[in-house]
């Protein structure tokens, strides 16, 4: 029931509101005199849609604006002081893994990551809010100062920021979106290497927006297509059933992309058939191709696209293709046949393949002739050369994913969590081992699965993973009936596992059960092939990271080049209660040491020493250090030496401390906090 306004009406508005029906394209957004948004006519467009002849008015340009929109730009440019914080006890293997799982605002640890991960992302994937008008949104704050750290009890980010719910009746309802979006996708382009691509899942809502916000910040020749995710089937009453989604692929750099192609999963099935049936009946092809073709019949659904590979001969499984070509012009000459000796007929539009790919194929046995020349011959594609390729539309039931997560979790905690198969065969088209593969919306940690599935076939990866703290307590307040419901399930569940009532602690859970169920399956696959060793690098891991505000004391907030005269002074400049693990990571940030870098602790003189990447980085937190425990440092030759200003332990110490390195690493940067 619609609550009374109690006051009179209001005549602009109205009109507005009637000229919006007749003219929507006339209808944009502006800046109230309070900052607010208000929806107002282009009277130039207006003026157009009235008049027969072309109206003067404003030079015409293509643009793509909104209010705001300059500060979204500068949101993107500006610095911040902030850190990412290491927390070893929600971590799984901290030491050895390569993967990341931060917790914070993406903006700003986008921006804590831009410099050390510069080009070096291959994949970004990200699942942003829709703005469905259920969606929450971060409310940036472009006036706002930097703040001290913020503990996420509510819906906050480090800097104070609200995240909320942008609804529909929100005058900025598209102007916030759009404010949200621009400068984190912006930043994360940055990261990209150069043959990087990044994939966007959004539904229709705001599918128009994204695509002219990705085609501005990459450039038109830099997008790659839209795929259609079909998940469901609608049969409610109504007018167009929406049973899909769609995810958005941008690259880099066009130039630099190859290919895109993998061997088809499901011909490993008939391989195997093959290969059972070749074992019982030796060389009898015709005898394994009628075997084959009972077991192709029979698992139809299972081998989708690629029933018709059901010829066998001498080497192998075959589909008689079409050696004819599609358009007048193919190529012209005699040929053979093996037995008759007389010239096969030939295709009305010539063949498609040229003499000389032809010769080669005959030296392969790749040419199925007929009984006599009056039957066109067919070349033999074989089975081991079939091909996946990555096609716009892609059909998943979305009741399979669900099911997935909730058989690793617990039914009905999270709503529609993304299909990590569909992710995986994404992945698997542009990653190739060692790449990192990057999501800044992670939410249930869908990322991370796909990455572990993928190294079940050998393809060794890593990702790193952003998601804010969102507090459940908080969210459920203003949530729809059917999303309080999986909350207050979502709440039950992290009390059975002891967990705070945060988005992160159920995507931290979901990786560990799916790394340990990827571990099981990777052992069961290869029992009695696979040694402990072996076991170690099977990456199931992350180490958590959470963004917070410097460790620095404010006049303090980044490694400086030492000077000799202020060299090591006793004022400290480290946070009270910051442990020296903060300062490393800090450091590593400074100085681009990839956060999944080993560390390796060692005691010289009982003082604790990092070694980063072995000898990139060599950092002492510790005070008192002596001419001892410089000399070992120095010996070590790092590229990079750290230590804490007030670190000294006495004059002496800072006097001998320029000419120790000079002696021992005289290449070394040396650099104090």
């Amino acid at each position: 029931m619609d609550k009374l306004k109690m006051q009179t009406l209001d005549g602009v508005q109205r009109n507005i509101d009637k000229i919006a029906v007749l003219f929507p394209n006339c209808i944009t957004e502006k800046m109230a005199t309070d900052g607010g948004i208000l929806h107002a006519i282009d009277f130039d467009k207006l003026r157009q849609e009235l008049s027969s002849e072309i109206v003067e008015g404003r030079e015409e340009r293509y643009q793509f604006t909104w209010p705001d929109k300059k500060k979204a730009i500068l949101l993107a440019n500006s610095p911040i002081n902030a850190t990412l914080r290491p927390c070893r006890e929600e971590s799984v293997d901290f030491d050895n893994t390569q993967n990341l799982y931060i917790e914070g605002d993406n903006l700003d640890v986008l921006k804590c990551l831009k410099e050390t991960y510069l080009g070096k992302v291959k994949m970004i994937y990200i699942d942003p809010p829709y703005n469905t008008g259920k969606d929450f949104v971060y409310n940036d704050d472009y006036m706002q100062n930097v703040k001290s750290y913020i503990d996420n009890s509510g819906q906050l980010d480090y800097v104070g920021n609200q995240l909320e719910p942008n609804l529909e009746s929100n005058g900025r309802f598209h102007t916030d979106w759009l404010n949200m979006i621009y400068p984190r996708i912006k930043i994360s382009k940055d990261l990209l290497a150069d043959d990087g691509i990044m994939f966007v899942s959004i539904d229709e809502h705001e599918i128009s927006n994204l695509k002219k916000i990705l085609t501005e910040i990459f450039g038109d020749s830099c997008y790659i297509g839209t795929l259609i995710i079909q998940t469901a089937t609608d049969n409610n009453p109504g007018q167009i059933k929406i049973e899909h989604e769609y995810m958005l692929c941008i690259c880099k750099n066009r130039n630099t992309l190859r290919n895109w192609e993998n061997n088809k999963e499901e011909t490993k099935y008939i391989q195997t058939e093959y290969e059972r049936l070749k074992k019982i009946y030796c060389d009898d092809c015709e005898k394994i191709q009628d075997g084959l073709r009972i077991y192709i019949k029979k698992n139809s659904k299972l081998l989708k696209g690629i029933t018709h590979y059901d010829n066998v001969d001498s080497k192998g499984v075959f589909h008689d293709g079409d050696i004819a070509n599609t358009a007048f012009g193919g190529y012209e000459y005699d040929l053979i046949h093996p037995v008759t000796k007389k010239v096969c007929k030939m295709p009305e539009k010539g063949f498609r393949f040229p003499w000389d790919t032809m010769k080669r194929m005959l030296e392969e046995d790749n040419i199925l002739f007929g009984k006599d020349e009056t039957t066109l011959p067919k070349p033999k594609n074989r089975l081991e050369d079939v091909k996946d390729k990555l096609r716009s539309v892609i059909y998943e039931d979305g009741r399979s994913s669900t099911k997935r997560f909730e058989l690793l979790m617990a039914r009905d905690i999270f709503q529609n969590p993304k299909s990590d198969t569909i992710l995986a065969r994404l992945i698997e088209f542009i990653c190739k081992d060692g790449d990192i593969v990057l999501d800044f919306f992670s939410g249930s940690g869908t990322t991370a699965e796909a990455v572990f599935n993928l190294a079940l076939k050998d393809i060794k990866l890593k990702f790193i993973l952003v998601q804010l703290q969102e507090n459940l307590d908080e969210s459920i307040k203003v949530a729809t009936s059917k999303a309080k419901k999986t909350m207050t399930n979502a709440i039950n569940f992290l009390d059975s596992i002891k967990k705070p009532h945060l988005i992160t602690e159920i995507g931290k859970e979901r990786i560990r059960s799916a790394g340990k169920q990827a571990l099981e399956e990777y052992k069961r696959k290869r029992i009695n092939l696979i040694t402990n060793s072996e076991y170690k690098t099977f990456d199931i891991g992350f180490r958590v990271l959470k963004l917070d505000s410097s460790n620095m004391e404010d006049i303090y907030y980044s490694p400086a080049e030492y000077n000799q005269q202020t060299l090591f002074a006793k004022t400290e400049s480290v946070k009270s209660d910051r442990t020296s693990e903060d300062l490393l990571f800090q450091v590593m940030l400074e100085l681009g040491a990839t956060l999944d870098s080993k560390i390796e602790q060692i005691e010289i003189k009982g003082k604790t020493i990092y070694n980063v990447a072995t000898n990139y980085l060599v950092a002492c937190f510790d005070n008192e250090i002596d001419d001892s425990v410089v000399t070992a440092i120095a010996k070590m030759q790092p590229q990079y030496a750290v230590f804490r200003d007030s670190s000294m332990a006495d004059d002496s110490t800072v006097t001998n401390f320029e000419q120790i390195f000079k002696t021992y690493s005289p290449n070394t940067v040396t650099k104090v906090l």
